[in-house]
């Protein structure tokens, strides 16, 4: 079943939108719920908002298409189509007011990436992307750094703040940070989407979601970003991201920790 791939980024960037919208909004009378895997995992009624009213629309004009959702509003599909929606990627950032969030929506045909929003609702920045058409922030390309030297390159590092992510993390920076120009600890959507946009480098994120990663993933790679695992794919287990001149070190130094 075909798709109109341009009309489908237009809405999900104008849900991406209304759900910053409403973040923003709500950010002084949002309620915490109880933590989810850990007591590091925590989400708010703004997040479950934010995901219904993505959902919602969604279906309303795709009814038999699937979702993975983080919080909750996943339902299987018929049409071979499935939406990855995290309403609001980095809600420790947003509920503490310490860094950036974004919200993410991505559109798989099978098992293969087609489209991608991500949109940063503080600096009202929309990254996305169609499959084979290349990378946008706020409708302008953008492109991957082409820093070749390790010891200039900013690097981004996403991971679960659960005991055993963040021994693997403290693993990994302790062996970049001496070699690597600095590091940003950011939420993992955004560290994909600021090596589409050449801010970073580099990047990695350590244990995952499909739903933190999906969107990123596709922006990065329409931007020239080289994408890869412990392998040639990248996983929700270990995503490394750089520019070609920088993939063949950063890869090999976080390969040999993580």
């Amino acid at each position: 079943m075909e798709r109109d791939l341009l009309a489908a980024r237009e809405l999900a960037a104008g849900l991406a939108v209304r759900a910053g919208r409403l973040q923003l909004e709500r950010r002084d009378t949002l309620k915490m719920g109880a933590p989810k895997a850990h007591v590091n995992d925590v989400v708010s009624d703004v997040d479950i908002d934010s995901e219904r009213l993505i959902v919602d629309a969604l279906l309303q004009q795709w009814p038999d298409d699937a979702v993975q959702a983080e919080e909750g509003h996943g339902r299987p599909g018929t049409s071979g189509w499935s939406w990855i929606v995290d309403p609001l990627d980095g809600t420790r950032n947003y509920v503490s007011r310490t860094g950036p969030w974004s919200v993410c929506i991505a559109l798989y045909q099978g098992d293969q990436p087609r489209m991608a929003v991500v949109h940063d609702p503080a600096a009202d920045e929309t990254f996305s992307a169609v499959d084979g058409r290349g990378a946008l922030l706020n409708g302008e390309p953008i492109a991957a750094s082409s820093e070749p030297e390790l010891e200039k390159a900013l690097v981004g590092v996403s991971f679960q703040p659960n005991p055993r992510t963040k021994d693997r993390a403290g693993r990994v920076i302790r062996q970049l940070l001496p070699l690597a120009g600095d590091i940003r600890r950011i939420p993992a959507a955004l560290n994909l989407v600021y090596l589409a946009a050449g801010r970073l480098d580099g990047g990695l994120a350590l244990d995952t979601n499909l739903w933190d990663i999906a969107a990123g993933a596709l922006i990065a790679r329409e931007a020239g970003v080289v994408l890869g695992g412990h392998g040639p794919e990248f996983t929700t287990e270990l995503t490394i991201g750089s520019g070609p001149a920088l993939w063949p070190t950063l890869s090999e130094q976080v390969r040999e920790v993580a």
